[in-house]
């Protein structure tokens, strides 16, 4: 039975890992002309995306040895729900960056409880659909309750505000529900109720509307709110085939606005061209099948739903950053799982694949 334990999901880690390691070359390359004249060295967000790769590649080795079934008790899961909510209230009362409140500066270290909440909001779906089963619909007492933890985490979340990953937290829960068999009226019904919250926060937003506006027209704004929309896909159309080369994308020089963190997919497609581009969709589309597999062969309800909310969250978030690079999207502050600079990001989506990972030991 441990030997049969030990046989993780090598594909899925290889996938992994291929795409933390490849998003190190990247930053290195997309965040040259970010460092001219700033100080701290030429590749000091190298080295940094170098320190979080370690430390969340540690963190995956640790969760693949943690039995998955450890989470399924109701204090694992209050407590880190908790602890999440505390600390998205924290953030709000944090020192503005960039004009949002998105970072808890703890001297060098800056934590984003955005990131936490997506991995909070996958443990309290797995936990409550398994308490529930499929009796879930018929329990108004338990959707209430589901219903309005996860609001009230892309709720704070949006107040930061961060619209993308709240417009996340709400694809996946509605995924569940849906899962969960909620009949569709009703779900229907919640989706409408979320859609308006959503619409009227965006109307009442200038920069938000431009952003919605400009990708239905990006020649309407090109230097204003189209601007890094246009930017994009003149970085994506310049690549070609294969590329420019490594290292010679010029969209990378102060065109575009965050080229080694939110546009890094455009840097790509400049330098790698169409074949870097496909290579980076083809190992996220072995996270998601391998990640779908482990936990449909999961021994228990638990495991298959929490494999499934953690592989959707993963992908479901690779898909938007990749839809705003393409301009199918409006522009969001998504990063690419695994790829973009940033600490909390590649950990959360680290760990994240640590549990899945271990859920695959105890698949059939």
């Amino acid at each position: 039975m441990s030997s049969r334990k030990l046989r993780f999901d090598r594909i899925l880690f290889a996938a992994v890992v291929g795409l933390a390691v490849f998003g190190l070359v990247m930053v290195g390359s997309a965040s040259l002309f970010s460092t001219l004249g700033s100080g701290g060295g030429e590749h000091r967000f190298l080295v940094r995306q170098a320190i979080y790769a370690v430390i969340g590649l540690a963190l995956m080795y640790g969760l693949m040895k943690v039995d998955y079934r450890r989470y399924n008790r109701p204090w694992v899961v209050a407590s880190f729900v908790g602890l999440t909510f505390a600390l998205l209230v924290l953030v709000l009362f944090t020192p503005q960056i960039n004009e949002v409140h998105r970072w808890i500066r703890l001297g060098p270290i800056h934590i984003q409880p955005s990131e936490m909440a997506k991995l909070a909001l996958a443990l309290y779906l797995a936990y409550t659909l398994d308490k529930w089963g499929g009796q879930l619909a018929d329990q108004p007492h338990g959707l209430l309750s589901l219903a309005g933890v996860c609001a009230a985490l892309a709720g704070l979340v949006l107040i930061e505000p961060d619209t993308g990953t709240a417009v996340l937290l709400g694809l996946v829960t509605a995924v569940y529900l849906f899962l969960a068999s909620v009949p569709l009226k009703l779900l229907g019904a919640m989706g409408g109720a979320s859609c308006l919250v959503l619409g009227v926060f965006i109307a009442c937003s200038p920069y938000r509307r431009g952003r919605v506006l400009t990708m239905l027209n990006p020649d309407s704004d090109p230097l204003g709110s189209a601007y890094q929309m246009n930017q994009a896909l003149i970085a994506l159309g310049s690549g070609g085939l294969t590329g420019v080369g490594l290292g010679q994308s010029q969209q990378k020089a102060f065109y575009l606005p965050f080229p080694f963190s939110d546009d890094i997919f455009p840097v790509i497609g400049e330098e790698l061209g169409l074949l870097g581009t496909l290579g980076v969709l083809v190992l996220f589309a072995i996270v998601f099948w391998r990640g779908c597999r482990a936990s449909l062969r999961a021994p228990d309800s638990f495991g298959t739903y929490l494999g499934l909310a953690l592989t959707l969250t993963v992908v479901c978030q690779a898909l938007c950053n990749l839809g705003v690079a393409t301009a199918l999207l409006p522009t969001k502050g998504l990063p690419l799982p695994f790829v973009s600079y940033g600490g909390s990001s590649l950990i959360s989506m680290l760990a994240a694949m640590g549990v899945i990972l271990n859920i695959s030991q105890h698949s059939n």
